[in-house]
């Protein structure tokens, strides 16, 4: 086929076709099977792949090959087998640089986790070895022009510059761990495979959080204090885009972000210094004790709601379901949005099969509850079934929301 006979087939009506390298495929029916969504794959449709792919490198797994193989229909002619002008573009290469010793999960988008001998070495995490979750681009802002929308119920709304932010505002500090979802699912796919990141027990980090409350913005933009009494949501969206301009968007339960309990923050600065560009600059969402998913990014909007989020973060991703549950079952409308985490703890020294010298060892780790709930006590077990109290640790909220070691 001709790439302009493959741009005949863009709607269900026509059939959806798309390429990937020199292959034609026809994913009509997979259209509403497609976990990111039909829109998404719908972006691609008589046209080539790789420019999308770029964007969720996940799509590069074995898996996801063998089951694009079930689709194809043919190859493209010898004329229009090299790529068109524009599908080599990559859409990352402003990111910014890394330290090198992070354990890469995933480099487009960016994913890595410090070595786990390092995220013990201090109570806070330092901010270049704080692992990071993105799941688009890195945005380039400038934070002259940076402007952060806060729309109220009833059309009210305020546009904050970063100075206004910084200016009209307290500043309020919080010691907060936070964590990714997938957090040491490469232990899980020991026990039974998972898809996704193959995370070590390093997604997981430690900051002193400085900024401004998000109650004290959203009281100042009209929202009633007693307005968290009832089911409504506060939605954020960042200035991460996808191909289509969409951008990355989660929610909270606005009882949840009036909280002066909950200390919820609009950052701007982490341990001391502005955010880092991987993990926020210029503004970002701290919500200390919740998923890491929850904490979007290069903020660009907050907004009241009835509703949760429409983002796809929130509605088809982050989600828990039971172990009978699998990607040939699994109905994301079944189950609620992840908030709050269980508790989770680690070992990170000595590493397993590490060969440790005889008589008296030190063990290093981690233990963590969301929520803010404290961590009183961690078990260790040994070889021979023998168990002893390593610790009993009385984790004060303001240390970590229950992080301690």
């Amino acid at each position: 086929y001709t790439r302009a006979e493959v741009a005949q087939h863009r709607s269900p009506t026509e059939r959806v076709w798309v390429t990937h390298g020199t292959d034609v495929f026809d994913v009509t029916d997979f259209v509403e099977l497609h976990p990111g969504g039909p829109d998404k794959i719908l972006l691609a449709a008589g046209g080539a792949l790789e420019p999308f792919w770029a964007l969720y490198a996940v799509h590069s797994q074995p898996h996801v090959l063998e089951l694009l193989r079930d689709y194809k229909v043919g190859e493209l002619s010898p004329e229009d087998a090299s790529p068109p002008p524009g599908d080599t573009e990559d859409p990352f290469a402003g990111d910014p640089p890394r330290h090198p010793a992070l354990r890469v999960n995933s480099l487009k988008p960016f994913n890595a986790e410090p070595p786990p001998e390092l995220l013990t070495q201090s109570f806070l995490t330092p901010n270049e070895l704080f692992f990071t979750r993105n799941h688009l681009p890195v945005p380039a802002v400038e934070p002259g022009s940076y402007r952060l929308r806060v729309e109220a119920p009833g059309g009210r709304a305020l546009s904050l510059s970063l100075a206004e932010l910084r200016q009209r505002f307290p500043k309020h500090e919080v010691t907060a761990t936070l964590q990714c979802a997938g957090n040491r699912r490469s232990e899980m796919s020991r026990v039974r495979p998972v898809k996704g990141l193959a995370w070590d027990i390093g997604a997981i980090s430690t900051a002193r959080w400085g900024g401004a409350r998000l109650r004290d913005v959203l009281l100042a933009a009209g929202v009633g204090d007693s307005t968290g009494d009832t089911e409504w949501h506060v939605c954020f969206e960042g200035l991460d885009q996808d191909a289509s301009g969409t951008p990355y968007g989660a929610s909270i339960p606005l009882k949840r972000a009036l909280s002066a309990e909950a200390e919820v923050l609009l950052a701007y600065e982490m341990n001391g210094r502005e955010l880092p560009r991987d993990h926020g600059f210029p503004v970002r969402v701290v919500v200390p004790g919740v998923v890491g998913a929850r904490s979007v990014k290069w903020l660009r909007s907050v907004a009241v709601s009835p509703a949760e989020s429409p983002s796809h973060w929130q509605q088809n991703d982050y989600k828990g379901f039971c172990p009978s549950v699998d990607w040939d079952s699994v109905d994301f409308r079944a189950a609620p949005a992840i908030q709050e985490l269980p508790v989770q703890s680690a070992i990170t020294e000595p590493r397993p099969g590490a060969a440790v010298p005889a008589g008296e060892l030190t063990v290093k780790g981690y233990a963590w509850s969301g929520g803010g709930r404290e961590v009183v006590r961690v078990d260790v077990s040994l070889d021979g079934g023998r168990t002893w109290r390593e610790a009993e640790l009385g984790a004060r909220p303001e240390r970590g929301r229950g992080w301690a070691w």
